[in-house]
């Protein structure tokens, strides 16, 4: 085991006790693996009243079968949409159609609008998570995890490794994103 040799600056991730990331799992200093899953939404508000009130139902009994801790959490993670803008301006360049050039210069513009600094533009994403120290029981609980949102409707997948780096960043940093590079 190698000696962290001190600096005299403190770091969040000196008081942290995490020891990787891989696999879509977090491993701890203490063998502890935090992992779960990562749920697509689903709005139930367009959804008819019996359909809205099956789903809860189907919700309420996914979460009373969870017999182990975990948490919920709900994180905001910001997007580029710069790839769409740019999309949009090719469309632009290449319409013949002055009505067709104006409704695609309407959407560039509406873009622009949520990229000020005014408007936040995130994507709202679901997890829930859990911690467990014995690899076997890891793999039972995400598998239980997933059968049971998609019996619930969902549908889920294990978080990723940026999934979780994003989860920590947000609790972190408030939600700032950390890039670290060599300065030359």
């Amino acid at each position: 085991m190698t000696q962290k040799i001190s600096s005299g600056v403190s770091y969040s991730e000196d008081w942290l006790p995490i020891k990787q990331i891989m696999n879509g799992m977090i491993q701890l200093d203490d063998g502890t693996y935090v992992t779960g899953v990562k749920i697509t939404p689903k709005n139930i508000f367009i959804m008819d009243a019996g359909s809205q009130n099956a789903a809860i139902y189907n919700l309420r009994n996914f979460y009373n079968s969870i017999d182990f801790e975990f948490w919920l959490l709900i994180a905001d993670r910001p997007v580029d949409i710069d790839v769409y803008v740019s999309q949009l301006q090719l469309m632009y360049n290449n319409a013949q159609n002055n009505a067709i050039k104006k409704l695609i210069m309407q959407d560039i513009n509406k873009a622009n609008l949520f990229t000020s600094v005014e408007y936040n533009v995130v994507d709202t994403e679901y997890y829930i998570l859990f911690k467990e120290k014995r690899m076997e029981l890891v793999q039972k609980k995400l598998h239980n995890l997933i059968s049971g949102l998609a019996t619930a409707g969902l549908q889920s997948q294990q978080a990723s490794n940026n999934d979780l780096r994003m989860l920590l960043d947000n609790f972190l940093n408030g939600g700032e994103q950390t890039n670290f590079g060599s300065v030359m």
